[in-house]
């Protein structure tokens, strides 16, 4: 049983990890190098149980349970001493997250399972910079954690039968639905999802139709809760661009290679909600967004 839980980064995938693992009764210590990120991150964890229990999906109990079961850390060494799994959340930077399980793998006790929660970058790669490859896997939740169901498992080359078996109960645990896929770019769900995206913004880049257009077309012609151009706001279009050049380099095939404009906008620093600006002009707030004067 892996009662007790480190979450290495404080932003928004490794605070709403704690949230969902402190819920259901785990001891989760989270780690950030910045003081202020671990007490936004309480703040916006302490914000989601209150709109759960307005919805009176837990109560001020369980509230009170959750954030008693977190305990915050600014060093790793501290922060993952005694534990039965490393959740990696860190910033999407493969350099950045070999150095980090390089020191995971010398500090943690042996038995200890590592989890990236990468959106794109191999497994494989991130294992092979420890001497526990078997005990290395990809768990890939999707934001936001505490609403969304999917973890997509990442097997690397060498993730042992058990070591993917206690992942997938212990997501099952989480009332989550981990669905297993193997390592290769992008894994599934950023493989389709990132070139529709990508996609997206070489129909408005040739001028086939406008930012509310394509939208539109996508929300009622395809059930999608939230167009590709708006959806690729919320994710950032910094993160979009890094995922389309894992899956260009990865896969060697010009099908992948990021649309111009992409490109264009991070260089501009128009990575969307994070900047105030995307397709779409955030200056009044996410839910009175307007397309961009750019794109008028």
């Amino acid at each position: 049983m892996m009662n007790f839980i480190s979450v290495i980064g404080a932003g928004t995938m490794g605070n709403g990890i704690a949230h969902v693992f402190a819920q259901h009764g785990h001891k989760v210590n989270l780690i950030d190098l910045s003081p202020e990120s671990l007490k936004k991150g309480i703040a916006t964890i302490t914000k989601n149980l209150d709109r759960q229990v307005s919805k009176g999906l837990i109560d001020e109990d369980k509230k009170k349970e959750t954030l008693e079961n977190i305990t915050t850390y600014t060093t790793i060494a501290e922060g993952v001493k005694s534990v039965d799994l490393v959740v990696e959340a860190a910033t999407e930077n493969v350099d950045l997250k070999l150095k980090i399980f390089a020191q995971l793998d010398e500090i943690c006790d042996e038995n200890t399972i590592l989890a990236t929660n990468t959106s794109s970058i191999s497994i494989t790669k991130i294992a092979a910079a420890t001497k526990r490859p078997d005990k290395v896997i990809g768990m890939h939740f999707m934001n936001p954690v505490p609403v969304m169901k999917l973890v997509e498992i990442i097997r690397g080359y060498a993730t042992s039968d058990v070591t993917t078996a206690n992942i997938v109960a212990l997501s099952k645990g989480l009332g989550k639905v981990p669905t297993e896929c193997n390592d290769y770019p992008g894994f599934v769900a950023n493989r389709i999802l990132m070139p529709m995206i990508n996609e997206a913004i070489i129909s408005l880049h040739e001028g086939v139709a406008g930012v509310e257009e394509i939208d539109t077309i996508m929300k009622l012609g395809m059930a999608h809760p939230m167009g590709p151009l708006q959806l690729a706001d919320f994710i950032g279009l910094d993160v979009c661009l890094s995922i389309m050049n894992v899956l260009y380099e990865g896969l060697g095939n010009p099908k992948y290679a990021p649309c111009p404009l992409l490109v264009n906008m991070v260089m501009a620093g128009k990575l969307g909600v994070k900047s105030g600006e995307g397709f779409y002009d955030y200056s009044e707030g996410p839910k009175n967004a307007k397309v961009s004067a750019s794109f008028k």
